[in-house]
């Protein structure tokens, strides 16, 4: 599976200085050229992939929407603002999931059945996340990081689809490998941007070799060497801009050397993949 968080350079998460959401509109914007880039690599590769907006971006930019549906790519809610799950109370969290589901299906004309996030931030502070989840009309999510994380993680949950809800919400975790006793990711964000692509490509053919699904996940503006940059402190700048400039020809490889999919087509395709997912799925 390969997925694009659909966001903007500001929407870097718990840096203080971020800008606030009230200041978004005033902000300089890259995510319209950015994703347009992604859409044309992936065009040349003749690959489809899923696209977790920011129902924000959408809202401020539908033709991306739009395009990203006449390519064959699959529409993904990332949320409407862009906020960390255990910074929002229940009903905040409900409210916002809801609205981007109900504005991209208006938006897209298709049905949107995936959630993802932000900053993968389900953490056992908020029990009540995959009930919100479903309740919303979801059938999967992608927002748990199966190792530690910046913003949480949860290093004991299964590094392979499970079913979260009875059997009404599919869990699809990040990709992380298993090192030891140490789990690592090297397929996204700043860990696919650190680490030489012949170590994510031995990484991903070792997973997958084991029988795990794999999932690739990048941010629009990781493709952007000339992007505004936020003021953090230098270990926070390290992850969120090293190793720019070889983003895209990473990307390329990765679409050129592994079945890529969307994730609505491996879990529910054509094609025998009802069999992969019942060769995956682990129930909690």
């Amino acid at each position: 599976m390969f997925s694009v968080d659909v966001e903007d350079w500001f929407h870097i998460l718990d840096v203080p200085a971020a800008p606030e959401i009230a200041s978004w509109p005033g902000l300089p914007s890259h995510v319209e050229g950015n994703f347009r880039r992604l859409l044309d690599l992936f065009s040349e590769e003749g690959k489809q992939v899923t696209c977790f907006f920011v129902g924000w971006v959408a809202e401020r930019f539908p033709h991306l929407v739009r395009e990203a549906v006449a390519g064959g790519h699959e529409i993904a809610s990332h949320g409407y603002s862009h906020q960390l799950v255990y910074r929002m109370t229940q009903k905040q969290f409900r409210d916002d999931a809801l609205r981007s589901r109900l504005l991209l299906e208006e938006i897209s004309g298709v049905r949107v059945i995936g959630y993802r996030a932000a900053g993968f931030s389900s953490t056992d502070a908020t029990p009540w996340l995959f009930d919100e989840i479903c309740s919303c009309g979801y059938l999967y999510d992608s927002s748990v990081f199966p190792a530690r994380h910046g913003h949480g993680g949860s290093p004991q949950s299964p590094l392979r689809p499970y079913f979260a809800v009875d059997e009404r919400l599919v869990e699809l975790p990040a990709s992380v490998a298993e090192i030891g006793p140490i789990r690592i990711c090297f397929f996204g964000g700043g860990y696919l941007r650190f680490f030489h692509y012949s170590i994510i490509r031995h990484m991903g053919r070792r997973q997958m070799a084991s029988g795990a699904p794999l999932m690739f996940y990048i941010h629009p503006r990781e493709i952007d060497v000339n992007h505004p940059r936020i003021p953090m402190s230098l270990g926070r700048r390290f992850r969120s801009y090293v190793n720019l400039r070889p983003t895209e020809m990473k990307l390329r490889r990765i679409l050129r050397e592994f079945p890529v999919t969307t994730c609505s087509d491996f879990l529910f395709g054509a094609e025998s993949k009802v069999d992969r997912m019942e060769a995956v799925m682990v129930k909690q």
